[in-house]
């Protein structure tokens, strides 16, 4: 080889957008220098002819190639080893919780961090191939579809101020293997957004004045009046045990679920945030068990975003102590 030939080496291949920058300066050449008719000719603007123009070294034709526009200097992560571990902890414990939730968390363990950090934790540990999206275990879980008969609706006139004055009551089917069907109930107090959950081989008028009783147990208050649909289960021996024991009932019309709005988002939240993540064996004294832990849970630690990222039990103490200030003034 001759030096100094490097000359005759073979043109680079330059991308698609090179070779149309390349025609447009050879139109250029070719036509007087005419930098507008070289623009009306492509109809491309001026400021874009002029800045390729400017670039442009005819013995380097890959300086028409599209420059990157990453920043020289790319912000570095702001966060501690020990918050991103707190993060991953969490959000492997509750794997349905999103950054709204998780940075409450992880400040009531001392951290000081945005939902945006917290948010960019997650995304980094994710392309790190740390944090993981837990398989889901296909639970079916739907709303039954009972014809339900009209009966009396909640007054339009009855106020609903404090914690009991209206909790809905909903059921939800659950069906973790094959040919095995559960009936889960959830009752959500709408002031308070406080869950009490059971769950049952049957939805009967028996399991539902059973889980009466487990309501009176487990609700930290007491409960005035309740909300159905239309369910055979609550009907005959449940009617009767609510009347017996002082609680209104209020039964909503046909095909009217947004009335139980509360409790059907509840029962959203149960089947994604519990359902469908659990490793339960599924055996319902098992299940039973593990689904008081979620309730606890779901009470005392899950933050929520309608009460202000505060949990239920946390509201309550907050209401109680609004209460007795109250008193106090009189």
């Amino acid at each position: 080889m001759v030096r100094g030939a490097s000359w005759l080496a073979e043109p680079p291949e330059l991308s698609k957008p090179a070779r149309q920058r390349l025609k447009w300066l050879d139109y250029y050449r070719e036509h007087g220098s005419n930098a507008r008719l070289t623009c009306r000719h492509f109809d491309i603007p001026p400021q874009t002819f002029y800045r390729w123009k400017g670039r442009y070294d005819p013995k380097d034709l890959t300086s028409l190639e599209g420059r990157s526009h990453r920043p020289k200097r790319v912000r570095q992560p702001t966060w501690s080893k020990e918050l991103a571990q707190a993060v991953l902890l969490l959000r492997e414990q509750y794997p349905r919780w999103g950054k709204d939730k998780l940075v409450v968390m992880v400040r009531r363990q001392g951290f000081s961090a945005s939902t945006s950090m917290v948010g960019r934790i997650l995304r980094w540990l994710k392309e790190q191939g740390v944090l993981r999206e837990p398989a889901r275990n296909h639970v079916s879980a739907h709303r039954r579809g009972i014809r339900r008969p009209y009966a009396v609706r909640k007054p339009k006139d009855y106020q609903v101020k404090q914690p009991g004055d209206l909790v809905q009551l909903d059921t939800l089917d659950i069906r973790p293997l094959p040919g095995v069907v559960f009936k889960h109930f959830t009752a959500r107090d709408v002031v308070s957004r406080w869950d009490t959950l059971g769950i049952y081989s049957r939805a009967t008028a028996t399991t539902a004045v059973h889980f009466l009783d487990i309501l009176a147990q487990r609700m930290p208050f007491a409960v005035r009046a309740i909300q159905v649909d239309g369910g055979s289960e609550f009907e005959a021996i449940f009617e009767e045990e609510c009347q017996k024991r002082g609680i209104k009932l209020f039964v909503l019309p046909p095909r009217s679920p947004k009335l139980n709005g509360c409790a059907e988002r509840a029962n959203r939240t149960h089947t994604e945030e519990f359902y469908e993540v659990t490793d339960s064996s599924f055996e319902l004294t098992n299940l039973r068990a593990e689904l008081v832990e979620w309730e606890i849970i779901y009470d005392t630690v899950r933050p929520h975003q309608a009460l202000g990222y505060i949990t239920p039990l946390q509201f309550l103490e907050q209401w109680q102590q609004k209460r007795r200030e109250e008193a106090g003034c009189h």
